[in-house]
């Protein structure tokens, strides 16, 4: 046939055709099951991808740079990346997730992501070219502005000692009182732990809501006109950030979270931030361990934090569990912030639990950072420093491994990041 490509009507007709006849056969015998059960010959599909995230070439070479994300050779796929604001940390992390969801997409074992978009860039609508290269849609984007996040924070203790709900409510209070920075008693602080727990004894030990803790706590108080903890409270319960009940799938799917509303070092951004991280605590609790072969083991999910020093400043237990112990799981992080000090401090020391801290522009270098991150003294610190110093928009520093288990050689290379957006 004579068919003009350009004519939006006639193409309308001919794929509308070929879906019936797509739809006709699909529904004849067993061809739909045949179909969803089978696997490719000759494929990945049912294969642990090797997840070599190539990021860029090695400075002074044609040499792909790559990150081990999965093999059995490297500790954990955690990643730190420390850059001034310019230094291309946006492009940076956009390349390695744009990897990872390529590479394991039409496999058995597909990575998702939780993003945490502080600047509002990845939902930007004059940025939904971003998306596709995610792999994702806009419906992935999940606004608390508008609607409850579907996901309910709070842990389900049923059938479980009641002893652990009195760990988890002093936790929680904690938190609360950190996310606020408010000045508060230790009578305070110990009405609010009752306060969750008696909040659990009136669900029979499922999981509760910021209102219900609102209520017990306002019960055991003696101040008629409320304090602090009240009025965090107050606002996480006037803002309904989350649902009462899970209306998706965390692990399984792949969310960007829109905070560009709310102010960063604010308690509803923090709190959103903190409680989705306890939640994905909750959730690997639950999870089988992840497949592993002679050479590599399973990926599920990624975290990311863009300016993680507002989730780096307190004892954050859920994100220190969740690098600990979620890799068992297959859950790593990655983690973004401008200075390179926020990722060492009295309660975590992050660059020693993370396989890549990748170091790109700073505002203002830390010498020590630097010593104990590369392990370098001397006339090699000195040159480390200069090289730091000189990076430009999107060139970054990396370990050398190999010359640290050596035991010489330069301690450090560099990459240039490929340009993705």
């Amino acid at each position: 046939m004579d068919v003009d490509w350009n004519s939006s009507g006639d193409l309308s007709r001919i794929i509308a055709f070929e879906i019936h006849l797509g739809l006709n056969f699909l529904m004849q015998d067993d061809n739909l099951e045949r179909m969803l059960m089978a696997v490719p010959e000759h494929s990945a599909f049912g294969t642990i991808p090797v997840l070599d995230l190539e990021i860029g070439v090695w400075a002074g070479t044609e040499q792909q740079a790559k990150l081990d994300i999965n093999s059995n050779n490297i500790n954990n796929s955690q990643i730190l990346v420390a850059g001034a604001s310019g230094s291309g940390k946006t492009n940076l992390l956009m390349t390695i997730m744009h990897q990872f969801r390529s590479i394991a997409a039409d496999t058995r074992y597909p990575v998702n992501f939780l993003l945490f978009d502080y600047k509002d860039e990845y939902s930007a609508t004059a940025n939904s070219s971003w998306l596709n290269l995610l792999d994702v849609s806009r419906s992935c984007i999940l606004n608390p502005v508008e609607k409850p996040l579907p996901f309910n924070p709070f842990k389900d203790f049923t059938n479980r000692p009641i002893n652990e709900i009195n760990l988890y409510s002093s936790e929680m209070a904690s938190c609360l009182c950190a996310l606020s920075r408010v000045s508060i008693s230790a009578n305070m602080s110990d009405r609010l732990s009752r306060a969750i727990v008696e909040a659990y004894r009136k669900t029979h030990q499922k999981p509760i809501t910021f209102a219900m803790m609102l209520e017990e706590y306002r019960l055991l108080s003696d101040d008629s006109q409320g304090d602090s903890i009240t009025s965090v409270l107050n606002q996480l319960v006037t803002n309904n950030l989350f649902s009462a009940e899970d209306k998706a799938d965390l692990l399984g799917n792949s969310y960007i979270i829109k905070l560009g509303t709310f102010p960063q070092d604010g308690p509803l951004a923090k709190a959103i931030v903190y409680f989705m991280m306890s939640k994905l605590n909750n959730i690997y609790e639950l999870t089988p361990p992840q497949d592993k072969t002679e050479e590599r083991v399973q990926i599920r999910h990624f975290s990311i934090i863009d300016e993680a020093h507002h989730m780096l400043r307190f004892d954050n237990r859920p994100l220190r569990r969740l690098i600990v112990e979620g890799r068992n799981k297959g859950m790593s992080i990655i983690l973004a912030t401008q200075n390179m000090a926020e990722f060492k401090s009295e309660y975590f020391d992050f660059y020693a639990n993370a396989e890549y801290p990748l170091i790109m522009r700073q505002q203002t270098i830390d010498d020590k950072v630097l010593k104990d991150l590369f392990g370098v003294n001397g006339r090699d610190f000195q040159e480390l420093k200069e090289a730091v110093a000189a990076l430009q928009k999107g060139e970054l520093i990396i370990k050398n491994q190999t010359a640290l288990q050596m035991g010489f050689g330069k301690r450090w290379k560099k990459i240039l990041v490929n340009r993705l957006v």
